[in-house]
């Protein structure tokens, strides 16, 4: 079983270290053609939704994955920061980054993270709110109070290796996984075949920003995108799914990962793609895989 790698959160050096080879190692994969991840059609892929720091859930989706079982285990993770779980009303949920990023290390070619907008917002200085303050501030309060003069060192890093994480994962039983799927149709398609550019990260129509923000789930523009991207079902995260994963209209799969009912969906890619509703029926509660201690 997969367990939480011990890392030392509190250095400075092995935090840069680890983000920095995590970032070099993400671009250079060798299942990534331009912002993309292509996962071959043999294994397991366990697909996941926001996280946000919620107690215990990385742990557990990190167990399930049984990385260390069989090189062909994947496992998409998305949004790991801006939780609720405050120290002193600052946020240090850079250690989920930290984590990622050794996994990454570890199982380069099993571990996707993938971009989403709170990562972004964090990287560009946007203030982004659950509802709690605004985030990005208390997660630079956080690196501040960690890393005091070297926080902007390590900030530096944890940027780099948020600009390096693909937008999407894709199988080649027709699944395309994303944090969210354009709200809009004027993006530039080409981005997720290509290295992205700083005009791709810009509002309101670059492909990286309406890709992640993006939360227009109308049934028509679901279909039509499908279409488009010539995939058979989008699953997200971005919106909230009150028992952890709905599928609000065809061809969208929504998992949550970040609250009490949340869950983690496992995808067996050597065969056809199975109907939704059993997506949605094969769903792990994580509660069942969270530590005791």
């Amino acid at each position: 079983m997969t367990v939480l790698p011990e890392l030392n959160f509190l250095d400075a050096d092995a935090m840069i270290e680890v983000f920095e080879q995590a970032a070099d190692l993400m671009h250079s994969s060798l299942l990534r053609r331009g912002s993309t991840v292509h996962l071959p059609g043999r294994g397991r892929l366990l697909a996941t939704g926001d996280v946000h720091d919620y107690p215990g859930h990385l742990e557990a989706i990190i167990r399930i994955s049984e990385l260390e079982s069989s090189a062909d285990h994947h496992v998409m993770l998305h949004e790991l920061i801006h939780g609720e779980n405050l120290v002193d009303g600052m946020d240090v949920s850079y250690r989920n980054l930290a984590i990622v990023a050794e996994l990454v290390k570890r199982f380069p070619l099993q571990v996707h993270p993938l971009l989403a907008n709170h990562e972004l917002a964090q990287c560009h200085g946007m203030s982004v709110s659950k509802g709690g303050g605004d985030q990005v501030a208390m997660f630079d309060d956080g690196l501040d109070y960690v890393f005091g003069d070297r926080a902007e060192e390590v900030a530096t890093a944890i940027r780099e290796f948020i600009l390096a994480m693909p937008l999407v994962l894709r199988t080649e039983n027709g699944l395309w996984c994303s944090h969210s799927i354009p709200g809009r149709e004027d993006f530039d398609q080409s981005a997720f075949d290509r290295n992205l550019t700083t005009d791709d990260y810009r509002p309101p129509s670059g492909t990286a920003w309406c890709t992640v923000w993006g939360r227009l789930q109308d049934p028509e523009h679901v279909r039509k995108l499908l279409s488009r991207l010539r995939a058979k079902l989008f699953v997200v995260g971005h919106c909230y799914a009150e028992m952890g994963i709905e599928s609000p209209v065809e061809g969208l799969l929504v998992i949550n990962s970040d609250h009490g009912r949340g869950v983690v969906v496992p995808v067996n890619l050597e065969c056809a793609l199975p109907s939704t509703e059993s997506l949605i029926h094969s769903a792990i509660p994580l509660v069942l895989y969270r530590a005791l201690y």
